[in-house]
């Protein structure tokens, strides 16, 4: 199989982890990449904010050296805007730029960006034209299979960018509609990926290696874009990519190492941003950790209330604790189950 590529970058493996607003942060990606995610982007930054120079927006574009091509993606609706804001950006260390053509959530929608892009083809390729135009980097695209049920846009959306210098196209198979409900429609990804000769990735409802082949298989995809489904499960990237490659099936990892990533990651979140900002974001990175444990509701209640470091260390004794309560010892070789 030959190597994926965006423009004149190869990618080191065909699962990429998908940006999420709120916790795609450079703790996070660096984790994903360590686990073998084959790129990462940043959390949206807004284009405006990017044009006048709003510095905290540009806190969130730094990038850490992590092993994986990293893209920072930008949301607007202005196709000139969107043009300074990429020139703007220009000056920071990223490998590409990923254009915001999925977003569901309303006070983005509301101002016509997002996945409101969708009803309107035509603005969705003179947005990519303004950054292409304004970026030496190559340009990829984030979409969704359309609006609602009456505009099932990705196939027009997709081809207008591609023909304005698009390199690569993700698409998430739901619509705006749709939000985040269950089920997907990966014939919307085939249908794409008939239409444009740029790389193209499937996205959503990836739990598993057998999901994200399922869905290569399905629909002819070039590999597929994972995100919520990484979350307190950086290891789903080896899972992923050992099938997509053939390759036998990596040992889980144990508890230990699960609580090790936890608290690897919650303190690189101390260090960048200070206990007060960090411990409430991380109160719902934590929450993913606990998915098939032992008493996994009760520890949930305990993540809700994480105010300083050392709280999270009392987490992980309860953890291991509640194990030990269900008969499970934690500290043998035996893997504890994981979903």
């Amino acid at each position: 199989m030959e190597p994926l590529k965006i423009g004149n970058i190869i990618l080191p493996h065909r699962a990429v982890f998908g940006p999420m607003a709120g916790f795609t942060d450079a703790p996070c990606r660096r984790l994903m990449a360590q686990h073998g995610a084959g790129f990462t982007v940043s959390e949206m930054v807004s284009s405006r904010a990017l044009v006048y120079g709003d510095h905290k927006t540009v806190s969130m574009l730094k990038a850490e050296p992590n092993g994986a091509p990293y893209g920072v993606q930008i949301f607007g609706e202005v196709p000139e805007i969107m043009g300074e804001a990429t020139a703007a950006m220009e000056q920071y260390e990223f490998d590409f730029v990923d254009i915001n053509m999925g977003c569901p959530a309303p006070k983005i929608v509301s101002g016509g960006a997002g996945s409101k892009l969708m009803l309107d083809p035509d603005r969705c390729g003179r947005i990519v034209e303004q950054v292409v135009a304004h970026t030496k980097r190559p340009v990829t695209v984030k979409m969704r299979k359309g609006w609602d049920a009456d505009h099932i846009t990705a196939v027009e959306c997709a081809k207008a960018c591609e023909q304005a210098g698009a390199a690569l196209i993700a698409v998430h198979a739901r619509t705006r509609e749709q939000m985040y409900a269950p089920g997907i429609d990966p014939e919307i990804i085939a249908r794409v990926k008939d239409a444009v000769r740029v790389p193209v990735l499937g996205n959503g409802d990836i739990h598993s290696a057998e999901d994200a082949v399922r869905m290569m298989q399905a629909t002819g995809c070039d590999g597929v874009m994972i995100a919520r489904g990484a979350l307190g499960d950086p290891w789903l990237f080896e899972r992923v990519n050992a099938a997509i490659e053939g390759l036998p099936a990596p040992k889980e990892p144990n508890l230990q190492a699960r609580m090790n990533a936890l608290r690897r990651q919650v303190e690189e979140m101390v260090e960048q941003k200070g206990e007060f900002v960090a411990m409430p974001q991380a109160r719902s990175q934590t929450m993913h950790y606990m998915k098939g444990l032992k008493g996994a509701a009760n520890l949930r209640r305990y993540c809700c209330t994480l105010t300083h470091l050392e709280d999270l260390d009392e987490l992980i004794d309860a953890v291991f604790e509640e194990q030990r309560k269900a008969g499970l010892d934690p500290d043998d070789v035996r893997e504890v189950p994981f979903p």
